[in-house]
């Protein structure tokens, strides 16, 4: 039975059926809504259509062996690999990594054959071959066997079919033909992927289902130009991981980076239809063309050398210079010796193909030594790039324009740049990101027009200022969707780089950044949040779907609030060169909004689905699984535990209580369990990843090392202890305990924490002055500590603003502490006339959107209408959820991100409104939490005559009032920058006014288009010290 052929057939009725609905539903609405609401839908149905398109398959997978599959290994015959001699060698490349995949997957050995069309005999055949370098390949498209017209003399396109008969001695082929060397190679191993060898085996050790015989089902298929050019990846910082695994274990002959460790490399790269490296430059690796074997690998897999932003002309300067050999680098006062050793490089690599990196930057990415005055440095830099493009001239042969090279204004080089340096139009500009996940600029309308149009150069690892992320790849899939394609759509599609670290914990950024770039149409906001699923799934097979998505959603919201390695709060450098993280608390409070309390159990219930699925796996999925997902998600989920119960061992010892020992043995259990599972990744498949796995990553960071711990000097006997929810002051504020008010419009619960400061059991009872207070327990026994929850019975509670009652806990030693207990429960509003407003609450008003769950499609479309007024083309969370969740929870991105600036004083311009009730009048500060994103170009245009280009602006006002424009935007490395990208928001406060008590309406208003909002905060004077800010206060939130 067919039966995968068949589930295909059945997956395309279905879509096409959706499609013809949503055709429908579009249809039918035409009369009924507004111009760029239409707009948001046929987009939407535009993006559907490309994941319909994509979602076709050019070679299936076939069970059966009916007259239309078409046997690789059958019982009676193998299939013959075919291809000319004389066609690149990546084609060769490629067709032993083939035979080498059937051989993983059945145990058979094809056989392969260079000899000329109808010199071979064969009843079933796999030719491939490109176009003008393949003999075989030119003999079909002559007999008209296959038709090249469409894909000949483009860029990396292949086209794959069935061709019976296709030339004497063969009764049947599959067909690869390529534009070019890639194409070929891509087509072929793209047979590999649907027989069940994924890209990741040897990288990620995703298994092989065996199999005695395996046939395919072949639609004919064209592939598409790539999205962008060139798409690869730039191996840094891999001191710590991929260096001493390939110096200690996989290279030990070397010891150090070689030819073997980049075969894998450029194997990886080509199976994923990229084309693009840049290889590792610090000092501790060897050089990549130090040793010239590199080269020929490299070109042996078609791979495209290239070299980092500071590298110029692929020559590595960090650890190529020497300084007593060819003295300083210095371009003022040794020219001669700097451009001698570019144009050395330059002789050795022309053979092969390369993008040239024009650059001056001093030795390992720091500044060039010059005059410090703007002008001579720009004089400077003009003269050196001018001299390298000569330098490619004369030692290529070609003209300049014609000679790939690319210029990335990074750090004080953009300052240059902006300053008029003349960069001549075919050179690719690389605009890169903030090394944290954010653009930090786009090309103008200017430079849009130039021929070598831009790419992006993003990080998914950095070292760096104020922190570092190497340890963990947490940066959110939606985001670099949303940055990315912001960029493509600015002609950001020459070339795409990763910064990918070392490339282990990076793999999953590496397999969506290199797809995306590949084919970013086939992508929007719901397949890049589901992706990561999508990859496991690729690898691991559809058992465990639904539970690797709840899993990853929740992983990437949590780190998108903090990155493990931001979770020591410390910053680096801060001192001297090499300036040790100092950690200290986190801003998590341990009082206020219960914040550490609901990450540490989300982080517990991801780990524990983590832990359960690796048990379930079968032995051959499971170390893809640890080190793809659980060694990520346990990870996060031990060190946030070790941390924040440091943090919390800190805090109860103050409060004298027992839990502190506890507290103290649970943080050591983190710090051993860590490193447990850091042990058993390396000791993984007989110790195949030996060495390439740390916590301790970096020079200066310290967030993995074990917390500083106290100890509690208990009483000997019994002692009662009590603290309410909300009291994150313990001494010198108020002389009692208080819970904080309890309110009628959202009728939540608080806790009382009853605990023993003693070394023997204690006991204890509660009472309360009236029977409208509830509570959880009345009475207990412990060595440490109970919680009471604390509630209101609402049907008895008397009405009034300021009801007041007590509830009193004592020991059976006689000691007693009182709790007062307020409540908020007016006559008037009603809870109706509520039901739809964010109310004031304990003094401040919270708003993260609204609840749209319930919604249905009518009344979604009159929301959108009330709140989006049908100019925003894109309501997203930048963390990880799926598009209604992301509606759900309300982060919202203002207009398309590539929409010049608005006036947010004018009256149409788009804007958020939310309506809000509040007891108070005066003065209000309301904190804006938006993306720390930044202005989209220098030339991006003006909002009005009175307007800047520094920075990104968005208005905020209540009701008719004055607006204030707070910004998203920062200088990098200023102070504000920094905290922001640690936190992935910007939190900005503006005072405003309000005339009176009652309903109200506050306005976020379009400035700078494409800016998200995440939450906004009315504080009235209640709001608590936190770290993300209070709950929302509407009901039923």
């Amino acid at each position: 039975m067919r039966w995968l052929f068949f589930e295909h057939i059945l997956l395309f009725i279905g879509r096409f059926l959706l499609f013809v609905l949503l055709l429908f539903a579009l249809l039918c609405d035409i009369n009924c809504q507004s111009n760029v609401y239409m707009k948001n839908k046929i987009l939407l149905l535009g993006l559907f259509c490309c994941s319909l398109i994509s979602a076709e398959a050019q070679v299936l997978l076939d069970k059966g062996t009916g007259k239309n599959s078409f046997p690789i290994v059958s019982s009676s015959t193998n299939a013959v690999i075919c291809f000319d001699g004389k066609d690149a060698t990546v084609v060769r490349k490629s067709a032993s990594l083939f035979v080498d995949d059937v051989r993983r997957v059945t145990g058979q050995e094809l056989k392969i054959d260079e000899s000329k069309p109808g010199k071979v005999s064969a009843r079933y055949a796999i030719i491939a071959g490109t176009i003008g370098k393949s003999g075989w390949i030119d003999v079909l498209a002559s007999r008209n066997k296959i038709d090249t017209a469409a894909i000949a003399g483009s860029w990396e396109r292949y086209m794959i079919e069935e061709v019976n008969n296709p030339v004497p001695g063969i009764k049947k082929a599959i067909v690869v033909a390529g534009s070019d060397r890639r194409g070929t190679a891509y087509g072929l191993l793209s047979i590999s992927k649907a027989i069940g060898v994924s890209p990741w085996y040897w990288w990620a050790d995703a298994p092989i289902k065996q199999q005695k015989q395996v046939s395919v089902k072949v639609d004919k298929f064209i592939s598409k130009t790539p999205s962008v050019k060139f798409r690869g990846v730039f191996i840094n910082d891999e001191d710590w991981g991929l260096y001493r695994w390939s110096k200690r274990n996989f290279e030990k002959e070397r010891g150090n980076f070689g030819p073997r460790t980049y075969a894998k490399v450029c194997e990886l790269l080509l199976r994923l239809q990229a084309n693009y490296l840049c290889p590792a430059m610090h000092d501790a690796s060897m050089a990549f063309h130090r040793i010239p074997e590199n080269r020929l690998v490299a070109d042996s897999f078609a791979i495209v050398m290239g070299s980092s932003h500071c590298e110029p002309l692929l020559f590595n300067t960090a650890s190529e210079w020497k300084r007593d050999k060819m003295g300083e680098w210095d371009y003022i006062n040794n020219k001669d010796g700097v451009n001698k050793v570019l144009k050395s490089r330059v002789d050795e690599c022309a053979p092969f193909e390369n993008v040239y990196t024009l650059a001056l930057r001093g030795l390992h990415d720091r500044a060039m030594n010059a005059s410090n005055n703007m002008s001579d440095r720009k004089e400077m830099l003009q003269e050196a790039l001018m001299a390298q493009r000569q330098m490619l001239v004369d030692a290529i042969g070609k003209r300049a324009e014609d000679i790939p090279q690319a210029f990335t204004p990074y750090k004080e080089v953009l300052d240059v740049y902006d300053q008029g340096l003349e960069l001549p139009d075919d050179v690719t500009i690389i605009w890169p990101d903030d090394n944290y996940g954010y653009m930090k600029r786009l090309s103008s309308p200017k430079e849009q027009k130039r021929s070598g149009r831009s790419g992006v150069y993003y990080h998914s690892s950095y070292l760096g200022k104020p922190h570092d992320h190497l340890w963990m790849n947490t940066t959110s899939p939606t985001l670099m969707y949303e940055e990315l394609r912001k960029a493509y759509d600015l002609t950001a599609d020459r070339i795409w780089l990763l910064n990918a670290g070392d490339i282990k914990s990076c793999e999953f950024a590496v397999d969506y950044f290199l797809t995306m770039a590949f084919d970013i149409d086939s992508f929007n906001f719901e397949r890049a949040a589901n992706y990561r699923t999508e990859w496991l799934c690729g690898m691991l097979g559809n058992d465990y779907r639904n539970e690797y998505q709840d899993v990853i959603n929740s992983f990437y919201k949590l780190a998108f609030a903090r990155k493990p390695e931001f979770m020591g709060w410390g910053y680096q450098w801060a001192t001297d060169k090499h300036g040790r993280e100092r950690n200290t608390d986190t801003d998590f409070s341990l009082a206020n909004y219960r914040e550490v309390d609901t990450r540490l159990a989300e982080y517990q219930r991801i780990g524990n689905m983590a832990e359960k699925i690796l048990k379930a796996l079968p032995e051959d999925k499971k170390a893809c699984y640890y080190q793809s997902l659980y060694y990520p998600v346990k990870g996060c989920e031990l060190l946030n535990r070790m941390i924040l119960n440091g943090q919390r061992n800190r805090w109860y010892s103050i409060q004298q209580r027992a839990t502190t020992a506890e507290l103290e043995k649970m943080t050591k259990a983190c710090y051993d369990s860590l490193e447990v599972i850091t042990k058993g990744y390396n000791s993984l498949l007989g110790g195949k990843w030996d060495h390439v796995m740390t916590m301790k990553q970096g020079f200066a960071a310290a967030y993995f090392e074990l917390p500083a711990l106290r100890k509690v000097n208990l009483a000997p006997t019994a002692s009662l202890g009590i603290l309410a929810e909300g009291e994150d002051i313990l001494k010198g504020q108020k002389s009692f305990h208080s819970l904080p008010s309890f309110n009628t419009y959202f009728r939540q619960s608080y806790y009382v924490d009853v605990f023993n400061k003693g070394a023997t059991p204690l006991k204890w009872k509660a009472s309360v002055s009236d029977n409208w207070i509830l509570l959880s327990q009345k009475a207990g026994e412990t060595a440490t500590e109970n919680r009471i929850e604390v509630s209101i019975d609402w049907a008895k509670v008397p009405t009034g603003e300021k009801v007041f009652g007590t509830l009193e806990i004592a020991s059976d030693r006689g000691e007693k502490e009182n709790v007062y207990i307020s409540v908020f429960n007016p006559s008037s509003p009603s809870l109706a006339e509520m039901d739809s407003l964010f109310v004031e609450h304990n003094g401040y008003v919270s708003i993260d959107g609204e609840k749209t769950k319930d919604m249905n499609e009518k009344q979604l479309t009159e929301y959108r209408r009330k709140h989006l007024g049908y100019v925003f083309q894109m309501y997203n969370l930048i963390a990880n959820l799926n598009v209604k969740e992301n509606i759900e929870v309300g982060a919202y991105q203002l207009g398309d991100p590539t929409a010049a600036p608005q006036r947010t004083a004018g009256r149409s311009t788009p804007r958020l409104e939310y309506d809000f009730y509040t007891f108070e009048q005066g003065s209000v500060d309301v904190y804006t939490y938006v993306l720390p994103t930044f202005t989209l170009s220098k030339d991006r245009g003006y909002a009005g005559h009175e307007a800047t280009n520094v920075e990104t602006k968005y208005g905020v006002c209540i009701d008719e009032g004055p607006v204030m424009n707070p910004s998203t935007s920062s200088f990098e490395y200023a102070q504000i920058w920094y905290e922001s990208v640690l936190k992935n928001c910007r939190i900005n406060k503006t005072t405003l006014h309000i005339d009176k008590p009652g309903k109200h309406t506050v306005k976020i208003i379009c400035g700078d288009a494409g800016t998200v909002l995440q939450k906004i905060v009315l504080d009235f004077g209640g709001m608590k010290r936190s770290y993300l800010g209070p709950q929302p206060t509407r009901q039923g939130k």
